[in-house]
């Protein structure tokens, strides 16, 4: 019950402090309208009413003893006309009449000879068909004195002061909430790789809340930095080495132990390389407007250029998106050597979503089983017994670089089972 309930309310806080605020009001002014209109209008009404039988029975007894003159006297006495029109079939009133249905209840019992009572013709007269001795007469009567006059004007100065206070109500309330739509879209920008500027405002805790917010950006972009700078500088210092010893291998005579030593620094080399990649992932360019499809196809004419099997399939024309340019091509060239150092053909599909710019990279290799997929996202992760040894083996850092700048931009890498080419799918998500 309360799931279904769930679904009809705003899921936003500005509906729900609106739903808060409004609630109460239309609340109040329905308990009012019943207690106070049907009480007292109808009370009133009773009074008013039950003292016109006392005029028109006055009117009526006169009629019988005196004849029509005597009557007529009286009623313009006591501000009663005398008409002689046909009576209606029925009663009327106005469906809005709030008291009307009061004044014919009243009038049908305390007088018998009422035939019928018009309240509908003019709504500032009532008039009331009786049957006398003397045939059928009509009698009217201003309105104000059955019924409260203008029970209405109750009604609109009650609506009109509920909209008037819930429009105060309003403009506050948006005073209150913008601090903290400001701290959302901060925050959301600064998850996708962006700073905003962000001065903390509004209530105690809302400006206590931003206060953490800044902080926390504080202590992240630092740890960034710091990681960035020490693993680059732990890189730079071992090119050197690794320089000497290439040239020293370059200087003594070709061997099979030489070109295993040859191996062994190339690969160290690889290793370092993609390491600094690795540091640099969440400090490279800020994010600009770029061309998703441009740089995809950059990658793919430098897999091509090594002898790649690769295809590019675009869906829909596509726009600039502001993006972390070198970034996104340096994530998506590790997915698609990737791909080509486990399978033989490779297919980049690119998708414009309403809030996300989707890459699709798809292999024809193994695969990695689901039970592996965590672990294949984790640093230096190799899962080469799944994927095909005899294609060579990275170090481990592709698929976590590309994961990195996938959630610097807000988005996610995700990995799965090709339909179409069998073997490994990786979803490469950036929020726009």
């Amino acid at each position: 019950m309360s799931g279904w309930f769930k679904r009809f309310l705003p899921r936003g806080l500005y509906g729900r402090a609106a739903l808060i605020l409004i609630v109460p009001i239309v609340t109040l002014q329905l308990v009012v309208s019943a207690a106070f209109l049907q009480r007292h209008f109808e009370d009133v009404t009773d009074q008013l009413t039950t003292a016109l039988v006392l005029d028109l029975r006055y009117v009526l007894d006169q009629l019988a003893a005196a004849g029509p003159g005597a009557a007529r006297a009286t009623a313009d006495n006591l501000r009663i006309e005398m008409t002689g029109a046909a009576p209606p079939a029925q009663d009327a009133w106005l469906w809005y009449d709030l008291s009307g249905h009061r004044v014919i209840e009243v009038l049908r019992r305390e007088l018998p000879e009422v035939r019928f009572i018009d309240l509908a013709e003019d709504d500032r007269r009532v008039r009331i068909g009786l049957l006398t001795g003397s045939g059928e007469i009509e009698l009217a009567v201003r309105r104000s004195r059955v019924s409260a006059s203008n029970p209405h004007q109750l009604l609109v100065l009650m609506v009109f002061t509920g909209l008037l206070m819930t429009g105060i109500a309003y403009i506050f309330l948006r005073n209150q909430l913008r601090p903290i739509r400001r701290l959302a879209r901060a925050a959301e920008a600064f998850g996708k790789g962006k700073v905003l500027d962000y001065n903390p405002h509004g209530a105690l805790e809302v400006h206590s809340a931003g206060r953490a917010f800044l902080d926390m950006r504080s202590r992240i972009e630092r740890q960034i930095e710091q990681r960035t700078m020490m693993l680059s500088g732990v890189s730079h210092d071992l090119r050197s080495p690794l320089t000497r010893m290439k040239l020293a291998l370059g200087l003594m005579e070709p061997s099979e132990e030489t070109a295993a030593l040859e191996r062994d620094v190339e690969e160290m080399r690889m290793l370092l390389d993609t390491f600094l990649d690795f540091a640099r992932a969440d400090a490279l360019d800020d994010p600009v407007p770029a061309d998703p499809q441009a740089l995809a196809k950059a990658v793919l004419d430098n897999a091509r250029q090594a002898g790649g099997n690769v295809e590019l399939k675009v869906g829909q024309q596509v726009q600039p998106v502001d993006m972390r340019a070198q970034a996104v091509q340096r994530a998506l060239g590790n997915l698609v050597s990737n791909a080509l150092r486990h399978g033989s053909r490779v297919r980049v599909t690119l998708q414009i979503l309403d809030h996300a710019v989707r890459y699709t990279v798809e292999d024809d290799g193994p695969g990695i089983p689901p039970a592996k997929r965590a672990g294949a996202l984790r640093p230096f992760s190799r899962l080469d017994r799944a994927r095909n040894q005899d294609r060579g083996s990275g170090v481990g850092l592709g698929l976590t670089i590309a994961s990195d700048i996938a959630h610097s931009h807000g988005g996610t890498l995700r990995l799965s089972d090709s339909t179409d080419l069998g073997g490994l799918r990786v979803d490469f998500v950036l929020a726009r």
